[in-house]
């Protein structure tokens, strides 16, 4: 049995088994879905990186969101729109592993993001006497790169103690490559000891964020309800973020649910999307919603296609 674990090399995604009538419909869906996310990301990175107006904190929060929505959907829609023109659906172990660091740091650092949004949003609304002091631009750009490379590392760190198992099958039952799915496939349970006390630690890091954010929100809400002023400031600039969280969070606790649920009937076609909903709901999405929503970047937009009129 140690020489047949020792020279797994290649992982076979079965997710994509039963979709081979429908795969010309998946594919040009998912090649417009693609486009539509690298065009409205990089649009709105670029008006933001353009428009000294909006070089502002809570602007510069929203260019990193759009960035790490293309860095997460890097990590699938090649592979994924490529498997789709594939006989065979297979990924080396590496490239197993590097895709399910990129996925999950995406969606760590979309939740950490999302939390300093909302302490963002708490000193522009309840703290406005500090809000410049302690959310300066420089400060706000150092510490979105700290938000992003801890996720990495952690990431990392998982991966790394994933790589140590030995494995006892190549095969994995779904469109993409995740750590949990990788880690079930090990030949010695007790192994995984450390995989999943890590895991652990790492979910409860993230969970502190949610808990933060739901602090955040309780203390704007009530500055809100005393005044009108605050209650307009937190319908421009709150909601969106609001809308971006429950987006983010829903379609993690589907995915969540779906893996517990994977073996109880449900069909595959909904397995498979709601395994890849996250990578693609949040990034289409919140791009839109901002740019409708924040004023002073919808008035860009508006300016930019008017411009190009002319």
């Amino acid at each position: 049995m140690m020489n047949n674990i020792s020279v797994i090399s290649v992982f076979f995604l079965s997710g994509l088994n039963e979709t081979k009538v429908h795969r010309p419909t998946i594919f040009f869906l998912t090649l417009l879905s693609y486009c539509l996310i690298i065009l409205i990301n990089v649009f709105l990175i670029v008006i933001i990186i353009t428009d000294n107006a909006l070089h502002e904190p809570m602007y510069i929060l929203l260019c990193a969101f759009c960035m790490n929505g293309l860095y997460g959907t890097a990590g699938f829609y090649p592979k994924f729109l490529w498997d789709l023109l594939s006989p065979v659906h297979s990924i080396s172990y590496s490239g197993c592993l590097f895709q399910s660091h990129v996925i999950l740091s995406y969606g760590c650092c979309e939740l950490s993001i999302l939390a300093f949004m909302a302490y963002d949003r708490y000193l522009a609304i309840c703290q406005p006497l500090e809000y410049h002091t302690l959310m300066s631009k420089q400060r706000v750009i150092k510490f979105v790169c700290i938000f992003w490379l801890t996720p990495v590392c952690i990431m990392t760190v998982n991966i790394l103690l994933t790589y140590r198992l030995k494995l006892c099958s190549s095969y994995i039952n779904r469109l993409i490559c995740v750590n949990w799915s990788i880690v079930a496939l090990a030949c010695f349970p007790n192994e995984t000891f450390m995989n999943g006390l890590f895991a652990y630690i790492t979910m409860i890091i993230y969970v502190f964020h949610g808990v933060f954010i739901v602090w955040s929100y309780i203390y704007i809400v009530k500055r809100c309800a005393k005044s009108m002023e605050n209650r307009a400031k937190f319908m421009q600039t709150c909601v969106p973020h609001l809308v971006s969280l429950i987006i983010f969070v829903v379609t993690l606790l589907i995915d969540s649910v779906n893996l517990r649920l994977a073996e109880k009937g449900i069909p595959k076609a909904v397995q498979n999307f709601v395994a890849i909903e996250f990578l693609i709901i949040p990034p289409m999405l919140n791009p839109l919603i901002y740019g409708f929503k924040c004023t002073k970047v919808r008035s860009r937009i508006i300016r930019f296609v008017v411009s190009e009129r002319k």
